[in-house]
């Protein structure tokens, strides 16, 4: 209660930070950006160098690395958790241990929601928008067929599928991918099981469950995670309140909750967090038939 507002203490800051990046399937993949303010244009290398052969004599030829310039915003991401009026007795180190993994959640959550699926994102793209602009969407269900269409995408264009995204409730449909020759009446010989659920990788690459209601069964994201980043420039704030009233939770009438006549506080924490994709074509996805394809920016 003498510790109201500002930074979250810097040993529990880094320990919600490490919760939410250990959590989130999208900053388990991406490539960590280091950022130092809201804004950060970086160089990132498009083409590689080559070398040639070279006749007796003959001048070497200058390999020409192609390097192209990003830029990527931070967005401010919140959440307010409201809880008991004991909790303001707690040291500030004792409060934030009750709550760190509560505010982590929250936050990896939110994060991939929007960067994945396009959900409620601030993000100029996300993966899914990605997708759809390169035309990599694969509609049917997951099987042999629409799983090679999907690597087939992402290989055309010139990139190798390094990880995967699915859910839990996808893996009866990946322990149907197989490989092996196709005969003509549809039967295939020496078939090959390419999902390894002990260590849940697909064809010798990992394969990560997105825990969200918003991912709908059959859908598989799949690409080179080489070419997505993020950055978290700032330490994470928080704000305590014991007055205030939350317009976005309501009790059983519906009505908002007023923190002073509960005899209830709320903590609001916030972080700020950056992201794009470099390169829309190292992606791609299998969408199930009928379902609407693309998230889009909200909010």
């Amino acid at each position: 209660q003498d510790a109201k507002t500002g930074s979250i203490p810097k040993e529990q800051g880094t320990l919600i930070l490490k919760d939410v990046i250990s959590n989130s399937v999208m900053m388990q993949l991406a490539q960590y950006e280091e950022m130092t303010k809201q804004e950060k244009e970086f160089q990132y290398l498009a083409e590689g160098v080559g070398a040639y052969w070279v006749g007796e004599g003959e001048v070497i030829r200058t390999s020409k690395p192609q390097w192209l310039t990003a830029k990527m915003v931070a967005k401010k991401l919140g959440v307010i958790i409201p809880v008991s009026r004991e909790f303001l007795q707690y040291t500030v180190k004792q409060f934030f241990q009750e709550v760190r993994p509560l505010i982590a959640e929250a936050f990896y959550k939110k994060f991939d929601e929007a960067t994945i699926l396009g959900k409620d994102n601030p993000f100029p793209q996300s993966l899914a928008d990605s997708i759809v602009k390169a035309g990599h969407v694969v509609e049917g269900d997951i099987s042999g067929e629409t799983f090679f269409e999907l690597t087939d995408k992402v290989n055309d264009a010139g990139f190798d599928v390094n990880a995967f995204i699915s859910k839990k409730q996808n893996r009866s449909l990946l322990r149907g991918i197989v490989d092996g020759f196709k005969q003509q009446d549809g039967t295939i010989t020496d078939p090959v099981r390419l999902y390894d659920r002990s260590n849940n990788t697909l064809d010798g690459a990992p394969v990560l469950d997105l825990e969200s209601t918003e991912m709908q069964k059959g859908e598989l994201f799949g690409g080179n995670f080489n070419y997505v980043r993020y950055g978290i420039p700032y330490n994470l704030n928080y704000a305590i309140s014991e007055e205030a009233q939350l317009s976005s939770i309501v009790d059983e009438n519906g009505d908002p909750i007023n923190l002073f006549e509960r005899e209830l506080i709320a903590i609001r924490a916030t972080m700020d967090v950056g992201f794009m994709v470099l390169k829309d074509d190292a992606f791609a996805k299998i969408e199930p038939s009928g379902t609407d394809v693309g998230g889009g920016v909200e909010g």
